[in-house]
């Protein structure tokens, strides 16, 4: 029931391409307590103010951002991004911070219900962390916001002080408008922190929840009365399934029924699909596509890959990935992927070296941080050394992971070139395509200038022995950058949506702005330190 930026119909892409482990990579990633972030804003068609509000998250110390999308009907963007449990707190008041003094809700128009220009805040427990530990953020959180900021707080889920505001839907009743006068009266509408009252930024709903999936099917057809009543047919509360949240909308001049998941082991995706394509045909239409938004746990694909495929026997030991995940000695060197690179077949190419140029920059960070932590010269950097290897450790690891997904997404669209030109899907799995094979390495981009920010730290600070080592991050991260823009640019060329061709050429040129000007700076810190010319 959220944000969409481009349209996946997941029976054109392959299955290396729909699966996309975040979560085993983040196992491995990160050896400290991580919480992801999933924050859902008021704004979908102005770039502007999307880059604003994913830039200042990016820009906060000890957080990663995973993914972020925006929907031109729902006007509406979401933004994941995971870390320590007091970096998390931190970015998320940041980015409610940015939102709120960018966001109008009295000038918002869009389909997706909202009560705020941040409308709502989860925090979900990945690794180290109780479901507790994210009740006691929502609430601190919910706290400050309301002090600081003036913003009317409503905690729900896990974080609920009231047994119905559990449910998002019971606060968010009758959207922005209907609260701006509600709030003022009834008891009922009262937040749990802060004024009476409804500015410009509106009401935040802040909470803790396990992971959900936001998942969307278009129909055939654009009657919005057949969505609505498929949508009622499925969602819990008005006796369908168990753990489905699901709305009616029209998107794109298309009947859409979007959707919550709130728990996918309870009520697996595959079971919400074919009640739809039950209710779909009851009413004389199908589905003519899926989408997921944002990122969905490994788990719920393979649940749904054994369903279809009838794979009653099926052990997950049988997955390569997973199979390759428990090799414990791996074989580090070099030449496999170099003659992979120079053997004139189309994938691992620019965007898949740009990424492992990335990691290589992300690397030297840790190593740099590392040769200084300990040393009795660089006591009082010990602390600042120890978060940049956190952070440089995790940003290596999504890195590493991006060099495959490059070679997959790259793949995907060969794919979809190579269907026959007579096949309908051929046009929109090519759109897709070229999509997702920007979409890699825009990510490598933006985690590349990341790990310069790491870099500039420890060329500023760390070891005087190892600065040189900071200086070659440096460039490895900017050449990075410029690989990555390079096949992005050239993905762009042919994508007809041009409302995302600007967003993504905006967004890699910001980038590249950023990053050939901190390269700059980290260059002269070294030269300065170490008295070369």
């Amino acid at each position: 029931m959220v944000e969409r930026f481009f349209p996946r119909d997941l029976g054109h892409l392959p299955l290396r391409a729909i699966i996309r482990p975040a979560y085993c990579v983040l196992e491995d990633a990160f050896l400290q307590p991580l919480i992801e972030c999933v924050p859902n804003f008021s704004e979908g068609r102005r770039p502007e103010i999307i880059r604003a509000i994913v830039d200042v998250v990016r820009g906060s110390r000890g957080v990663i951002v995973l993914d972020h999308s925006s929907d031109l009907d729902h006007n509406r963007s979401v933004l994941t991004f995971v870390g320590a449990p007091e970096a998390v707190e931190a970015a998320a008041f940041a980015a409610i911070e940015t939102a709120a003094g960018m966001i109008d809700l009295t000038q918002h128009t869009g389909q997706h219900p909202r009560i705020g220009a941040t409308d709502v805040v989860p925090f979900i427990p990945i690794r180290g962390v109780r479901m507790a530990d994210c009740v006691e953020i929502a609430r601190r959180l919910g706290e400050r916001v309301a002090r600081d900021l003036e913003i009317p707080v409503y905690l729900y889920e896990q974080a609920a002080t009231r047994p119905e505001r559990q449910n998002l839907e019971n606060i968010r009743r009758g959207g922005y408008e209907e609260l701006r006068e509600a709030i003022r009266s009834d008891p009922d509408r009262a937040p749990d922190f802060g004024p009476c009252e409804l500015g410009t930024a509106g009401a935040t709903v802040i909470g803790a929840r396990t992971p959900l999936i936001a998942y969307n099917i278009f129909l055939n057809t654009d009657d919005i009365e057949a969505a609505d009543q498929i949508a009622k047919a499925v969602r819990h509360s008005s006796g369908g399934l168990r753990f489905v949240k699901a709305l009616g909308l029209m998107v794109d001049n298309r009947a859409q029924v979007s959707m919550n998941l709130t728990d996918y082991t309870c009520t697996p995706i595959h079971r919400v699909q074919e009640l739809v394509r039950i209710e779909a045909a009851r009413r004389g239409c199908r589905i003519a596509y899926s989408e997921l938004i944002g990122l969905i746990p490994e788990q719920a694909l393979l649940d749904a890959a054994r369903w279809y495929l009838q794979l009653d026997l099926f052990k997950e030991e049988q997955i390569l990935e997973r199979r390759l995940r428990e090799i414990e000695t791996v074989d580090v060197r070099p030449e496999a992927f170099i003659d992979q690179v120079a053997s004139g077949e189309p994938t691992p190419g620019g965007g898949a070296v740009a990424a492992l140029a990335g990691a290589l920059a992300a690397a030297l960070a840790s190593m740099v941080a590392r040769a200084t932590i300990g040393k009795d010269k660089y006591a009082d950097m010990d602390t600042a050394m120890r978060a940049v290897t956190e952070t440089a450790d995790s940003l290596r690891a999504i890195l590493a992971q991006a060099v495959d997904e490059d070679g997959a997404a790259f793949r995907s669209l060969i794919a979809a070139y190579r269907l026959p030109p007579e096949n309908p899907a051929r046009p929109d799995a090519i759109q897709a395509g070229l999509w997702n094979a920007s979409e890699v390495p825009l990510q490598t981009a933006g985690l590349a200038l990341q790990t310069m920010e790491q870099l500039a730290i420890v060329a500023t600070y760390g070891n005087i022995n190892a600065v040189a080592d900071a200086a070659t991050g440096c460039q490895m991260a900017l050449a990075a950058i410029e690989g990555a823009a390079i096949s992005i640019l050239s993905n762009l060329r042919n994508v007809k949506d041009k409302d995302i061709v600007t967003v993504m050429t905006d967004e890699i040129i910001e980038i590249r702005r950023k990053g050939r000007n901190l390269a700059s700076e980290i260059m002269d810190a070294v030269q300065e330190r170490m008295e070369i010319m």
